[in-house]
């Protein structure tokens, strides 16, 4: 099979209500291509919401993405391949970030929850994909406009309104959502939750297509969005 080639794009864009009150981006995203010698190319996207709440929430989100990409880095240069990617991986992962956030709160003087964030993340090779998250937003997948878009997980919403699962949570390990998906992944994107009402039908649990259609005019919210497509 040929190498994979990707175009992609992404962004993180501030609120309104950020901007009024001088709070900064709290959401970030990052991606890279690593070259693997026995698989080809793995595509690792992965972005993060930070909470709102939490003071050092800008430094939790993006110490989570560039955590998630070295952790991915060491694993294919090490012979890892994406098909023999599962749960396990997907935990020890998780806890390290866990720990790198941990050692910025206790250096800064700072409490952990201070560094909450989400984790949504996609490791894509030539013949699989992984597919990871804790917390609200999702990741969509696509095969072609006849096959529309689909989503691997939906968000993950506390009991009340605006409350979702993080990082740094009690519970991290056991609300984190893994797949594995053992095909050929031609479109993806990933986005936090300020596009969660733009993207996705919640009555009907669907994803709106249109979204994803060039000439769309919907606006962008305060999000993290990676979008990759394979050429």
């Amino acid at each position: 099979m040929a190498s994979a080639q990707w175009r992609i794009v992404g962004a993180s864009v501030i609120g309104s209500s950020h901007i009024k009150t001088g709070a900064p981006c709290q959401d970030f995203s990052l991606h890279q291509l690593i070259e693997s010698a026995s698989s080809g190319p793995v595509l690792v996207a992965v972005i993060s919401h930070g909470a709102g709440s939490a003071e050092h929430a800008a430094i939790g989100s993006s110490t989570a993405c560039h955590t998630f990409i070295s952790l991915v880095r060491l694993f294919v240069a090490n012979g890892g391949k994406v098909s023999s990617l599962d749960r396990t991986h997907a935990e020890s992962w998780v806890k390290e970030i866990a720990a790198q956030l941990e050692c910025k709160a206790r250096e800064s003087g700072q409490v952990l929850k201070d560094y909450a964030c989400t984790l949504l993340a996609a490791v894509v090779g030539n013949d699989a994909a992984a597919f990871i998250q804790i917390g609200d937003g999702a990741i969509v997948t696509s095969h072609g406009e006849e096959d529309g878009w689909s989503w691997v997980f939906w968000p993950q919403h506390g009991e009340f309104a605006n409350t979702t699962n993080f990082v740094v949570s009690e519970n991290a390990l056991q609300v984190l959502d893994f797949e594995l998906a053992p095909r050929r992944i031609d479109e993806i994107a990933l986005f936090t939750d300020g596009l969660e009402n733009l993207v996705l039908h919640h009555s009907s649990k669907t994803v709106h297509d249109p979204f994803f259609n060039p000439h769309s005019s919907d606006d962008v919210l305060i999000c993290a969005t990676l979008t990759a497509i394979q050429i």
